[in-house]
């Protein structure tokens, strides 16, 4: 059992290092654009959050 434990926990970790080698620091041109598809994306979210909130208030406020 113990084995079997430490076997998973080696291949887990050899995983997780892998990815950790291929990792880099984006370019400032990168994370500009990160940035803004973030940006976007939020304000694209919450705009329609906001649309379904007044479409709730409108719909329940009739009834």
């Amino acid at each position: 059992m113990a084995k079997k434990l430490t076997r998973k926990i080696s291949t887990q970790y050899h995983k997780y290092l892998r990815v950790w080698h291929l990792l880099k620091k984006p370019t400032m041109e990168e994370f500009k654009t990160i940035s803004k598809v973030t940006v976007i994306g939020l304000l694209v979210i919450g705009a329609l959050g906001f649309v379904v909130s007044i479409i709730i208030k409108n719909v329940f406020q009739f009834h």
